[in-house]
């Protein structure tokens, strides 16, 4: 009996397949930030994992999930809006997690980075969406 090919979608791709498919550059990036801050997270200590790893894990992961959605809809505007507002909260939990001394100084710049360079990319991917569109000026 041959065997079952593996589904072919983002998942069961590396990283230059996924650039290659075409994919949002900042769907692959905010991919890769999602693993890392996943990671950080399962070592926060017990009673924080909960405080704010499990908002924060949540956030990233419904942001990921609003960049899938705005790949494949013809309705990117809203969406990405909606990915631009989480990723605020976001930086303001990052930063905290950081004063509270929960994540280092070095993963705190890190992550600043991340989310300043995937925040651009959003907003320009949300312009072009909003121009697109035929509706260039609406309000954010």
């Amino acid at each position: 009996m041959p065997r079952k090919r593996p589904a072919k979608n983002f998942v069961n791709l590396g990283y230059s397949q996924m650039v290659e498919r075409k994919l949002p550059v900042v769907l692959v990036k905010w991919y890769d930030y999602t693993n890392w801050l996943l990671d950080r997270i399962d070592a926060f200590p017990k009673n924080q994992r909960f405080i704010f790893g499990q908002r924060m894990a949540d956030l990233a992961l419904g942001i990921l999930e609003k960049l899938i959605e705005a790949t494949y809809s013809r309705e990117k505007a809203g969406l990405l809006r909606e990915a631009n507002r989480k990723m605020e909260v976001l930086r303001w939990l990052v930063r905290m997690a950081k004063d509270r001394q929960i994540l280092t100084t070095r993963q705190y710049e890190f992550s600043s980075e991340k989310l300043a360079e995937c925040g651009k990319m959003v907003g320009g991917w949300r312009k072009q969406a909003g121009a697109s569109s035929g509706a260039p000026g609406q309000p954010g």
